[in-house]
């Protein structure tokens, strides 16, 4: 039986100081992406197109339409922004830097609010990360920035036959190490930008490319913590370089990274709001 004030497990309830927090961090984010130029976009809460974001399709809560189309709630913002905008708004705009304050919903009953941002046709991903550094800075709240690049499990995927993408989204560390090669093995232990100089010199050209692109991303953050996670591969289906996690106590407060749709090539990030709520309220 189901009593008169419960709600789903994974749904969300703000009120009092709570809500206030809330609301300050929408407006802190809102307030310093205005400075930035971006303009602020609400999308619709169902979408035809979200399997084509999300890796695990049962994490989709659909139902149809009037006309028997599968539609499924928004657990993803970030395509369907940059869809609605490039197909729909097209000749409307030519604003390329975007924000959205809304929640996304998986199944079966989880709500997650973020604040979102997508800065179309732009591939420098420092250009959005030391956003995410100055909101995190004015809510005073300072993480740690993990640093990934999606190329490199796909370069290794080719490279060798016994692994699959899947060791890299489970983090599979045992897998890499028994076979035994000691670039291999050292890259899944680096850590810190003073260790890339020295793997340089022993991991293939291909593998090299993309560490420098990770090393030039540290270098290039306002954040004064950050470490390097070349083996991390995001759930997401769109990220294809340069990517980011914001992380403080074991808990995920913001991902962003380089990503295409079609043949535009754009950057973004989005901040889970309900984590950030929970360590200021403890303040």
């Amino acid at each position: 039986m189901v009593l008169e004030h419960e709600i789903p497990q994974g749904s969300k309830l703000y009120f009092g100081d709570s809500a206030k927090i809330k609301r300050k961090i929408e407006n802190v984010a809102s307030e310093i992406l205005d400075e930035n130029g971006f303009e602020e976009i609400l999308t619709p809460v169902f979408s035809y197109h979200q399997h084509t974001s999300i890796a695990d399709e049962k994490e989709l809560i659909r139902i149809n339409d009037a006309k028997n189309n599968s539609i499924s709630l928004r657990a993803d913002s970030t395509i369907d922004v940059v869809r609605i905008i490039e197909k729909r708004l097209g000749r409307n705009t030519k604003q390329k830097k975007w924000f959205y304050i809304q929640p996304v919903y998986t199944y079966p009953t989880t709500e997650q609010n973020q604040v979102g941002v997508e800065y179309m046709g732009e591939k420098d991903l420092s250009k959005v990360l030391n956003i995410a550094s100055d909101i995190f800075n004015k809510l005073e709240v300072k993480p740690l920035v993990q640093i990934s690049n999606m190329k490199i499990p796909h370069i290794l995927v080719d490279m060798f036959d016994e692994l699959s993408l899947d060791d890299f989204r489970h983090l599979n560390i045992e897998k890499f190490l028994n076979l035994k090669v000691e670039w291999l093995s050292k890259l899944v232990y680096l850590q810190h930008i003073e260790q890339v100089d020295e793997i340089l010199e022993i991991v293939p050209d291909e593998i090299k490319t993309e560490l420098l692109k990770m090393k030039d991303l540290c270098e290039q953050t306002s954040c004064i913590k950050s470490v390097l996670a070349p083996i991390y591969y995001a759930k997401m289906l769109y990220y294809d370089e340069l990517f980011f996690r914001v992380i403080k106590d074991n808990e995920v407060f913001a991902r962003g990274g380089r990503y295409k749709n079609d043949e535009l090539t754009s950057v973004g990030f989005a901040i889970y709001t309900d984590e950030i709520i929970e360590v200021i309220s403890k303040k």
